[in-house]
C-alpha cells in the first residue's frame, strides 16, 4: 500500500519528491528552493489527504462534552415559574443561551423543572456553585450538569413505554416515587384499589432516569377518590408518595 504521506530524497543538486499516488513518481526541485517555496508542498502533504479520522472523532467527542458541561438541569422549581423567569434569575451568575421549563403534555403544568444551557463551560460552573442549594420561591431547588445521553438501547423500550401509555380525564398524580419504581410496579400497585387503565413513570428527558414521580390512569372517578384515599402517604418502596388529582 503506497503511504499516505510524500517523502523527500535529498540529492547533490536536486530535491527529490516522491508523491502518494506511486512510489515511482518523482518531481526534482533545484535545491535553491528556498523553505517559503516548499512551505506550500509542505502543508498539502500534511493535510492534503485530510485530518486523521482519530482526530476528527476526538473533536466530536470534545465539542459533545463542552455542550453537555453547559447545560444545567435546575430541579424542586416552583410550577408558576416562566422561561423568561428562570433565565432573568440565572443569567445574574452568568450568560445563558437557553431556559427550558418542562411541562407535562397531558396536564398543561409544570414538572418542577427545567434545562438552562449557559454561554460558557465557566458560566455553567458559575451557576451550579451560586444556585444549587438556594431557594427560589420558597422551595430550595437543585443546580447541576445534566444527565448523560440515553444509550441507543434504553430508545425503543422507553419509545414504547410512552406510546404506550393511555390518557384519561380519570387521572392521578403520584409523587415522591423511589428511583427503582417502574411503569409496571406503579400499574400493579394501584391496581389493588380501582381498574388502572395505565401508568408510567416520568424520566429527565433524554435519560432513562426518574424524574420521581408519574401518574396513573383510571376507569372511572370513583377509581380516583379510591385511589387516593387509599394510598396518599402510603408507602412504595420505602417512600411516602403524594396521590393527588393530576
Amino acid at each position: 500500500m503506497a503511504s499516505l504521506h510524500s517523502s523527500f530524497l535529498l540529492t547533490s543538486n536536486f530535491l527529490s519528491l516522491t508523491t502518494p499516488s506511486s512510489s515511482s513518481t518523482h518531481v526534482l526541485f533545484p535545491m535553491r528552493l528556498s523553505t517559503t517555496h516548499l512551505r506550500p508542498l509542505l502543508l498539502t502533504t500534511r493535510h492534503g489527504f485530510g485530518r486523521p479520522p482519530f482526530a476528527a472523532v476526538a473533536e466530536q467527542a470534545a465539542t459533545a462534552t463542552e455542550a453537555s458541561a453547559r447545560r444545567l438541569y435546575v430541579g424542586n422549581i416552583p410550577r408558576t415559574v416562566t422561561n423568561d423567569e428562570l433565565a432573568k434569575i440565572v443569567q445574574e451568575h452568568g450568560a445563558v443561551e437557553k431556559a427550558e421549563v418542562m411541562y407535562d403534555k397531558y396536564s398543561g403544568r409544570s414538572r418542577r423543572f427545567a434545562f438552562v444551557t449557559m454561554k460558557t463551560v465557566e458560566d455553567a460552573t458559575a451557576v451550579i456553585e451560586k444556585l444549587n442549594g438556594t431557594e427560589i420561591g420558597g422551595r430550595e431547588v437543585k443546580v447541576n450538569v445534566t444527565e448523560k445521553p440515553l444509550s441507543t438501547p434504553d430508545l425503543p423500550l422507553l419509545q414504547a413505554e410512552e406510546s404506550e401509555f393511555i390518557d384519561s380525564p380519570h387521572k392521578v398524580y403520584v409523587g415522591n416515587l423511589a428511583k427503582t419504581v417502574t411503569t409496571d410496579t406503579l400499574k400493579n400497585f394501584f391496581s389493588e384499589k380501582g381498574k388502572v387503565l395505565s401508568a408510567k413513570v416520568s424520566r429527565v428527558p433524554g435519560t432513562s432516569k426518574s424524574s420521581g414521580y408519574g401518574f396513573v390512569t383510571f376507569s372511572s372517578e370513583e377509581d380516583v377518590e379510591a385511589a387516593i384515599s387509599s394510598f396518599n402517604n402510603s408507602l412504595l418502596e420505602g417512600q411516602t408518595i403524594r396521590v393527588n388529582k393530576a
